[in-house]
């Protein structure tokens, strides 16, 4: 039989993160669970053997930390065959009432703690790894990294940014180093990062209209909108993505996330019809 494969997972503490953890060690095979607080996780470290899990502290923003978990991770278990990049945190609220502090924070997060783990995965499946054996990357973005969503603009923004780099990303790496990179970009699951989000105090122009979107949110009434999906279910299909011998770039995971894409798609596309004469003759 195969080897089990060896996992390294940011954000592994709650939500998705720890529930693709706890999935993936069912499923006999091995993880690197990578949280800020390892203490969280000392139930599943009493449950599973050190050849199973190491359990990391990790906060993503910081260079130098992911380039030790990493280097622990190969003296562990010797390779690494999926990243998953999970890590993140959210701010609500209007694009120009969240506070900038806030707001860059989850910029530092979402995408440059985001791409300190992907570049050193890059290295480290090209370098680190056995030969010609590559690695998978999944990237955890969202179908808000396709389409935008009133009240949640600095997340919507860290997503895009995510997809911008990681499309770059694919068309650089040479496909004899064996790397497949997958963006997942799931609709509304329930997790606990819906909960630990905060919005900052209304402004007189926005309150009391109750035809703005942002309202629905701030005022709790995602019913209007939202269908939550069970985290378990989705997780197992991240799972079964790191299985497919050539993955698409792009896996849209729940009904919410493929329609959301579908109209993007249809706009864009009436756009580019009904305005493509502009650019006849512009060249010189």
């Amino acid at each position: 039989m195969p080897d089990p494969r060896v996992w390294f997972i940011t954000g592994a503490s709650t939500g998705l993160g720890r529930a693709l953890a706890e999935l993936i060690l069912e499923k006999d095979e091995v993880v690197v669970a990578t949280v800020r607080n390892p203490a969280v996780l000392e139930d599943l470290v009493q449950k599973y053997p050190s050849t199973r899990l190491l359990v990391l502290k990790l906060d993503v923003t910081q260079s130098p930390q992911v380039l030790d978990a990493f280097s622990r991770a190969k003296a562990a278990f010797g390779r690494i065959d999926v990243v998953v990049n999970n890590a993140g945190v959210a701010e609500l609220g209007e694009v120009e009432l969240v506070d900038e502090a806030k707001a860059r924070a989850v910029l530092e997060t979402n995408f440059w703690g985001a791409l300190n783990v992907t570049k050193e995965a890059i290295r480290f499946f090209r370098d680190d790894n056995p030969p010609v054996a590559g690695g998978r990357l999944l990237q955890m973005s969202s179908f808000l990294g396709i389409t935008g969503l009133a009240g949640a603009g600095f997340y919507v923004s860290s997503k895009f940014a995510l997809e911008g780099i990681t499309e770059t990303l694919a068309q650089e790496i040479d496909p004899k180093w064996n790397i497949k990179i997958t963006l997942l970009e799931p609709g509304w699951i329930r997790s606990a990062m819906a909960s630990r989000v905060t919005w900052p105090p209304e402004h007189p122009a926005y309150a009391g209209n109750a035809s703005l979107p942002t309202n629905a949110l701030r005022h709790g009434r995602f019913g209007d909108f939202v269908t939550w999906k069970d985290t378990r279910r989705s997780v197992e299909v991240f799972y079964k993505a790191a299985s497919i011998p050539d993955p698409p770039l792009h896996l849209l995971v729940g009904k919410d996330a493929v329609d959301a894409a579908r109209k993007k798609i249809a706009s864009l596309t009436e756009s580019v019809v009904k305005y493509e004469a502009w650019s006849e003759g512009l060249e010189e």
